[in-house]
């Protein structure tokens, strides 16, 4: 005799999975074409401020009309991936459809005038946004959208980058420090998949980083000298602290321009003329834009410091400036490309000082800054192997692991949850509690 019991289960299973691919499949392909439209402008954005220089001193303009854009028609789209987390979190008022157009619009202009941003925050927020309107349009109940919105995010991360399965896992593991929560990880991964195939399938493809470093097989473990793995460790420490100062600089040059600046459209005016100095100061134009490559010969890109022989000390620490005064003052885009830039070329710095290829240690540092700035070490690990293959994988997790241990709980998103301290002696975590006001509660109890 049949089991009707158990048949019914898996009646019930069969139609939920079918459930959520119908809902998957269609918000991964919109997600994947919206992102894909997006590459493609900010390619054109980009190649038309080398096309026409004039356009960096239309940034000051820029960004009084995008602020001032976002104040009176944006709502709450202005919080970015902040709101996204919160919302997973503790959902409340939604995530608004207007993020989508709002970030995408606002992203290219500050690339078209040669603001220091990235791209992930705007592909994230694009999936969030779209995750987010399907789930009140479909009345879903609180934990379907939550899935959902992570599903957004991974679908926009793994497009944005062509690392799905980073996406899949950085959608989970951004949420809360110290925990990952699985429940999610299989409709992540689907999405992450169907948004990066969708933009393969546009026609618009991904930068292809590598490096010529090649392990032997006559040194120490998995092909890597005991000598090196311990560089690499003492490397990771100095890509920990400056995620670190990344994401302090970040927050507090944001409540600096609060303070003193309380108009918000008035601050894009002001940062985009010091932008302007520092250009004219420095007499080049390498820090402006993503970063990624350049058309100017000579120039610092990420692309360069993952080639083998480079020496550089400097790069790092102005393309850090520049990203910080330029998204603290309301211009929009994502800190992860910046973020790989700055971990690049600190890595370079770091390699030649140390006497390690810098082709490698500057991949290391591409996703160990961002895994301290981000607290997703997981994450960044397997985006490093998708990156740059499983040959390197061992001193990639050593990179990373060690840099979000040095980060302590910094972190670009103040939304992020705290389950597990990084440290001992801290405060316990509190999952409700978004990172910025676990922080203070420990300030306020004499904890740093």
């Amino acid at each position: 005799m049949p089991d009707h019991a158990m048949l019914r289960r898996q009646w019930r299973k069969v139609r939920r999975t079918a459930f959520w691919l119908a809902l998957l499949v269609p918000l991964s392909v919109a997600i994947g074409s919206a992102v894909a439209l997006f590459l493609w402008s900010l390619d054109r954005a980009t190649q038309a401020r080398f096309d026409l220089p004039w356009l960096i001193w239309l940034m000051p303009v820029a960004g009084f009309v995008m602020v001032w854009a976002y104040q009176r028609f944006g709502g709450t789209s202005g919080a970015g991936n902040n709101l996204i987390v919160d919302e997973i979190h503790q959902p409340g008022g939604g995530v608004p459809l207007r993020m989508a157009p709002f970030i995408l619009v606002s992203t290219v202009l500050t690339h078209l005038v040669g603001g220091s941003a990235g791209r992930e925050g705007t592909a994230v927020q694009i999936g969030g946004a779209l995750a987010g309107g399907l789930g009140r349009r479909l009345a879903l109940d609180p934990a379907s959208r939550r899935i959902l919105l992570i599903c957004g995010i991974a679908a926009g991360f793994g497009a944005v980058f062509g690392t799905p399965l980073a996406g899949a896992i950085f959608a989970l593991e951004v949420l809360m420090i110290g925990r990952i929560q699985y429940d999610a990880l299989l409709p992540a991964l689907v999405a992450a998949l169907i948004g990066d195939w969708t933009v393969l399938a546009w026609g618009v493809g991904h930068v292809h980083y590598q490096i010529s470093f090649i392990p032997t097989d006559v040194v120490g473990w998995f092909g890597v000298d005991l000598l090196l793995l311990a560089k690499v460790a003492v490397a990771g420490l100095a890509f920990g602290l400056c995620a670190r100062a990344f994401a302090e600089a970040s927050h507090g040059l944001t409540a600096l321009w609060t303070r003193f600046v309380p108009y918000a459209p008035l601050r894009p005016v002001i940062a985009g003329v010091l932008i302007l100095a520092l250009v004219h100061a420095l007499d080049t134009r390498a820090y402006l834009g993503l970063g990624v490559w350049s058309a100017i010969p000579g120039d610092p890109t990420l692309v360069g410091f993952l080639q083998s022989g480079q020496t550089d000390y400097t790069s790092w620490f102005w393309k850090f400036l520049f990203t910080v005064i330029t998204l603290s003052a309301g211009f929009k885009g994502g800190e992860v490309t910046p973020l790989f830039f700055i971990g690049a070329g600190l890595g370079v710095a770091l390699g030649s000082l140390m006497g390690v290829p810098t082709d490698l240690m500057a991949a290391i540092g591409f996703v160990a800054v961002f895994a301290g700035a981000t607290n997703t070490p997981l994450a960044c690990v397997v985006m490093g192997i998708e990156l740059f293959g499983a040959t390197h994988a061992v001193p990639l997790a050593i990179g990373c692991f060690t840099a979000y241990a040095a980060s302590g709980h910094g972190s670009i998103y103040g939304a992020q949850r705290v389950a597990v301290p990084k440290s001992a002696d801290a405060a316990p975590g509190d999952p409700q509690l978004p990172l910025h006001r676990w922080r203070q509660s420990r300030r306020d109890k004499g904890q740093g």
